[in-house]
């Protein structure tokens, strides 16, 4: 089973080729991963569908049971990140002769797919995520595994500076109205507004300079602002402060009982440690918890200090093998109980 599994992995981290994962949503490359998996899922007896917004579906026996995760990446991404939950996803609905595995589009841009998914109604009776952690709390703690308590809540935005435009010879300091500077100090202000807030992490990952000349003062500046806490409180007085308007709002999320308990049962049959976490990421099962489907999240040690969204990312093999047989084994529980 690793070997499948890994030799998956493989394949649709070869996709577009160049440094790392480059499957971005909405591109040919993630067309691809989703043909790849459609595939897999077929050879795996499973009744295979594409929904209205391209998430991709297989069914197997009673489907109230779900488990899935994303197959596009960021630029120069992770082998693991989102892959691994759809690919374990297919083998371990194939091995539990039940539930259904959905490969959700586009989501490290905002979670398109899932958020298309249950906007459309019929949703599962659960849903369980299996990912890479993308931390080092599971390594520092000697664990394979770690169930997630919840999920942080996110904004989104972008801010715009205005300044005047000049020769960068011939505008003398005291004259200048350089947007990059007044750009500049709000990026300051973005860290120093984080550190304050317990708990809280915001990024500027990109600007926009125009007219983008080597011998010409900015006259307006375009950036991003990636802001996260734990909590609805937190998370509101991260945005107030930063005077953002979010684009994508994520609401914080804790995720449900069942699914959890089922993953502690388990790991406990399993003589493995119970490791409980809260994820500073977001996921496609953050959107579902909110719809109202009880779910759940089974992370995977990451090595190399936890790296991610990286061609470093790294988990072994016999981590990922105990996660399958563990997502197996809560899939079956919860049908049955279904």
């Amino acid at each position: 089973m690793p070997v499948r599994v890994l030799d998956r992995l493989e394949e649709l981290y070869a996709i577009g080729g160049g440094d790392g994962a480059n499957r971005i949503g909405g591109s040919a490359e993630e067309d691809q991963a989703h043909e790849l998996a459609a595939r897999w899922m077929t050879e795996a007896g499973l009744r295979v569908e594409v929904d209205a917004a391209g998430n991709l579906i297989g069914r197997s026996g009673t489907d109230t049971v779900w488990t899935g995760s994303h197959l596009d990446s960021v630029p120069n991404g992770g082998k693991f990140d989102g892959a691994l939950g759809v690919v374990a996803g297919i083998e371990a609905v194939e091995r539990a002769g039940t539930g259904a595995v959905v490969a959700f589009r586009d989501e490290e841009r905002g979670c398109t797919g899932s958020t298309a998914f249950v906007q459309a109604g019929a949703l599962p009776a659960c849903f369980f995520e299996l990912h890479i952690e993308q931390g080092p709390v599971l390594a520092e703690a000697g664990a394979p595994l770690g169930v997630v308590t919840g999920i942080v809540g996110m904004v989104r935005g972008t801010r715009t500076f205005d300044g005047i435009p000049g020769h960068a010879g011939t505008v003398p300091m005291s004259r200048r109205s350089d947007a990059l500077v007044a750009a500049a100090d709000y990026v300051l202000r973005v860290r120093d507004v984080a550190t304050a807030i317990d708990g809280a992490v915001a990024t500027v990952g990109r600007l926009d300079v125009e007219p983008g000349a080597v011998n010409v003062i900015p006259d307006r500046v375009t950036l991003s602002v990636d802001a996260r806490a734990p909590d609805a409180e937190r998370l509101d007085r991260l945005a107030r402060e930063l005077e953002l308007e979010p684009d994508f709002p994520l609401d914080p999320v804790m995720l449900h009982e069942a699914p959890r308990a089922a993953f502690r049962a388990e790991l406990e049959a399993r003589d493995q440690p119970v490791v409980e976490l809260p994820s500073g990421a977001g996921h496609d099962a953050a959107v579902l918890a909110l719809a109202g489907v009880p779910s759940g999240m089974l992370f995977v040690r990451s090595l190399n200090g936890g790296v991610s969204h990286s061609p470093a990312e790294l988990s072994s093999s016999e981590d990922i093998a105990l996660a399958v047989e563990v997502l197996t084994g809560a899939l079956g529980r919860l049908a049955a109980s279904d």
